[in-house]
């Protein structure tokens, strides 16, 4: 992939870029919490192959204090032992999500996923999701790439 973005969408399209920052900003303080909508970032991120969002999130997450190691299995989510049931189950959803049409949200799924989250929960996880996806979107198909050098505090 070239270093260079084909377009900037801060350039060219400032209201709607804002517009998608702010969308990030509620879904992080919804009431998921931070870490397990990084989580979720992350791995739709690593569903979608979207390297500048993998980056970014995986430098979020580490900035939390989360542990590289534990990072590094999210994408064998089922296999390891460091999530949560909890987390586990955001995680299945979110996946189910994102690949709509082409997954099923089946009543047991929903099910499942209203075991560890209230309705208003399960909102805004398909929120996080859905917002996501828009970046990984965005970035893919405008080629933004992962940057060389972080951003100072990284």
């Amino acid at each position: 992939m070239p270093h260079t973005a084909r377009i900037s969408i801060v350039k060219h399209a400032p209201a709607n870029f804002k517009a998608l920052i702010n969308l990030s900003a509620s879904v992080k303080q919804s009431s998921l919490g931070e870490r397990l909508v990084e989580l979720v970032n992350l791995r739709i991120s690593q569903i979608n192959g979207c390297g500048f969002c993998i980056d970014m999130h995986w430098r979020d997450l580490i900035r939390q204090g989360a542990d590289p190691r534990h990072l590094n299995t999210v994408a064998a989510w089922r296999e390891s032992p460091f999530f949560s049931e909890r987390e586990a189950a955001a995680l299945r959803w979110a996946e189910i999500v994102n690949a709509q049409p082409h997954a099923d949200a089946s009543d047991a799924e929903f099910a499942r996923v209203r075991e560890y989250f209230s309705e208003t929960e399960v909102v805004e996880l398909c929120y996080a999701v859905g917002t996501i996806k828009a970046w990984n979107m965005l970035n893919l198909s405008l080629r933004n790439p992962v940057p060389e050098v972080p951003a100072p505090g990284f």
